[in-house]
């Protein structure tokens, strides 16, 4: 008996989860987006959609996104939500900006990365030391940032030249950078329209145009974190905090450590997201300049699966959506309703496909619906276009809710040593 029950072969283990993309599956998605996007251009003739100044708009719009969602990714992954991202860039909005125009704009990029860390360390104490509930202690830290920057504005704006109780004085730029000849040849390249061609010229044209070299610094971040957090043995200690923190501490991890050091670096990433807004993109600071995009840049890291490529996506979508309305935003927005509606029909067919009939038939009325909303209409309202990124960030959200995977013990009580 014990021979034959020996001699019986293992069940095969079942296979689990999803079939992971390989590089040529993303280059290959990537493609046929570029050709379903110029499609869709040539279609409905709003030929800005993927112009150099486009691209380089959204650009600008999406690293403040980018960075709060790194911070954002830095936090979790060792276990604590970050709601306080909003409040960590006010902070370094102001602080940015108060010291940007006295010394200068790179001591500017300084002051705002100390202040979005004393936010992030303010709530790694709350949340970490007193066991506060992660979200309570995010909402206070964005109500106290407002009101802890108004405060200070009214005798320090509003008593320097230039400035008011509302928004500082002017800061000087940071060099941008414009590579010669080939920005004026991408350029030309994009006005002539051409089918697909003109779109990826536009495309990168918009990269190698008026960039800031802030701008390099925080795209440069992305794979530096990347690097840090999965290639490292600092990275690994960090993660296991947000996966499994009792398991962590027994094997000799400093579990409250690491959680200090990636909440107060997400502050710092938060807080350096603010200044860019403050210094780069309008180069003053206004009260309320931040509109959300800390919340933006959060739903960007969940859309991203808490992944540094997928975060960069996804800021990179909704601060394309974002710039829309900045340049002709009535006729782009209608032409992305044609474009969803293609995406539609494609998501229609893939349903089918997996013979999965009641999302296929659900797909398909939608993208009747976008069909027959771009086909009887010129443009779209006004209203609409401004709230084109926030809808942008929900229907993302929910499209994408089925895939994610947040770290293990994320948002999870910690108490040292609660696991002898």
């Amino acid at each position: 008996m014990s021979t034959a029950t020996a001699a019986k072969p293992s069940a095969a283990p079942k296979k689990t989860g999803r079939r992971k993309l390989t590089w040529p599956w993303i280059l290959l998605i990537v493609a046929a987006g570029l050709v379903l996007f110029s499609l869709v251009r040539v279609i409905s003739g709003a030929d800005d959609l993927t112009s150099v100044g486009q691209v380089s708009g959204a650009l600008q719009l999406a690293v403040p996104i980018g960075l709060a969602g790194l911070g954002g990714l830095w936090s979790e992954r060792a276990g604590v939500v970050n709601i306080g991202l909003e409040g960590m860039m006010i902070l370094g909005t102001w602080f940015g900006a108060w010291a940007g125009y006295q010394w200068g704009p790179w001591v500017g990029v300084l002051f705002g990365l100390i202040g979005g860390a004393i936010g992030g360390l303010l709530h790694a104490i709350i949340t970490v030391t007193f066991n506060v509930n992660h979200i309570v202690s995010g909402v206070a830290i964005n109500i106290l940032a407002a009101g802890f920057t108004m405060y200070l504005s009214n005798f320090t704006f509003g008593e320097a030249e230039g400035g008011s109780s509302k928004q500082s004085p002017r800061i000087d730029q940071i060099t941008q950078i414009t590579i010669p000849g080939l920005s004026d040849w991408l350029q030309d390249l994009q006005q002539k329209h051409w089918f697909l061609i003109s779109d990826i010229a536009g495309i990168l044209g918009g990269l190698v145009t008026n960039l800031s070299l802030l701008t390099v610094v925080a795209i440069l971040l992305i794979p530096a974190t990347w690097w840090v957090l999965w290639r490292t043995a600092f990275g690994l200690r960090l993660r296991s905090c947000g996966e499994n923190p009792v398991a962590a501490e027994s094997l000799g991890v400093n579990v409250y450590k690491y959680k200090y050091i990636a909440v107060t670096a997400s502050g710092a990433l938060a807080g350096l997201g603010g200044a860019f807004l403050a210094i780069v993109a309008t180069g003053i600071y206004q009260e309320g300049q931040t509109g959300g995009r800390g919340y933006i840049g959060l739903a960007a890291m969940i859309f991203g699966n808490w992944m540094p490529g997928g975060m960069a996506l996804g800021a990179g979508l909704f601060g394309f959506t974002d710039s829309l309305k900045l340049r002709g935003g009535a006729e782009n927005v209608h032409a992305l309703l044609l474009l969803v509606a293609l995406l539609l029909v494609l998501a229609a067919a893939w349903q089918l496909y997996k013979k999965k009939y009641v999302p296929a038939v659900v797909s398909a009325v939608f993208a009747v619906g976008f069909f027959l909303w771009y086909a009887l209409t010129d443009e779209v309202p006004s209203q609409f276009v401004d709230a084109a990124p926030y809808v942008t960030t929900l229907l993302v959200l929910a499209l994408s809710a089925q895939r994610l995977r947040m770290p293990k013990a994320d948002g999870l009580p910690y108490r040292k040593g609660q696991g002898k």
